[in-house]
């Protein structure tokens, strides 16, 4: 039989550049009864370590021992909810806002105003209905003709 493709996984298991499922199939390949001689000496390598995998589980007690010879009682897991999960995000959030609402407000108390006109009401006084002054004038006078007439000279 060709075990090339055995001896291939080997060689990249010792240039460490085997895949999880790699060394896997090798360790699956070397448990088996029959192994031909010349990779017989590699058997014990991968056997062990595939009996170590489910030698070294730890039973259900073992946290309890653990947290018994520390002194303390176990905990259970408690859930956090959204609320408390983003609760920093809310912090901090809020921190911001203040820090923003200070600078505006402390910007505002050092800006001089433009002018007091700006602050003020001003307020327009009341239009008076009645007759128009403009209206009523009899007097029509060309104020071009008579600007262009000589004045008469007097000589002393």
């Amino acid at each position: 039989m060709d075990y090339k493709y055995i001896e291939q996984l080997l060689e990249r298991y010792w240039n460490c550049e085997t895949s999880l499922e790699e060394e896997e199939i090798l360790r699956t390949f070397f448990s088996q009864k029959e192994v031909p001689a010349e990779l017989r000496r590699y058997a014990s390598l991968f056997a062990y370590e595939h009996q170590e995998v489910r030698d070294d589980v730890l039973n259900d007690d073992f946290d309890a021992r653990m947290m018994e010879k520390i002194g303390k009682a176990p905990q259970k897991a408690r859930t956090i909810s959204l609320t408390q999960h983003l609760m920093p995000l809310f912090k901090a959030a809020a921190v911001v806002a203040i820090f923003l609402t200070l600078g505006n407000a402390a910007q505002r108390a050092f800006e001089a105003p433009a002018n007091d006109l700006d602050m003020a009401v001003i307020e327009q006084p009341a239009t008076i209905e009645g007759k128009s002054v403009a209206m009523g004038d009899t007097l029509k006078v060309d104020t071009l003709q008579k600007a262009q007439q000589p004045e008469p000279v007097i000589i002393k």
